[in-house]
């Protein structure tokens, strides 16, 4: 059973807030099947968004680096995105030290 992109969303943001990781909804997606991107910003001007992706060889599905740099250019990758997928939900991560858990079990898979 796969869970909705809203139920995924808490989720994570709960865990966020478990860790003392600021993180906010940047763009409010559709609740049952929108796809999900996280920015990290780590507070220095730059920034990392992920996207997850599913490997068609194994099955697995793991988080990638959909964009990375200045933090103005990865916010113009984000606009770009959400400009031809107005489903998308944009997580905002703000952590100094670049934490943003997606690899912790539970939300990398």
């Amino acid at each position: 059973m796969k869970l909705t992109a809203e139920f995924w969303v808490q989720a994570y943001l709960a865990r966020l807030r478990l860790n003392d990781i600021l993180a906010f909804v940047v763009a409010h997606g559709d609740d049952t099947a929108g796809a999900v991107l996280v920015k990290l910003n780590t507070l220095d001007g730059q920034a990392k968004v992920f996207q997850r992706s599913f490997d068609l060889m194994t099955g697995e599905r793991n988080w990638m680096v959909l964009a990375e740099g200045a933090e103005a250019e990865v916010d113009a990758s984000l606009a770009r995105q959400r400009s031809f997928d107005t489903d998308v939900w944009v997580i905002e991560v703000e952590d100094r030290r670049g934490r943003h858990l997606l690899d912790e079990q539970g939300l990398s898979d």
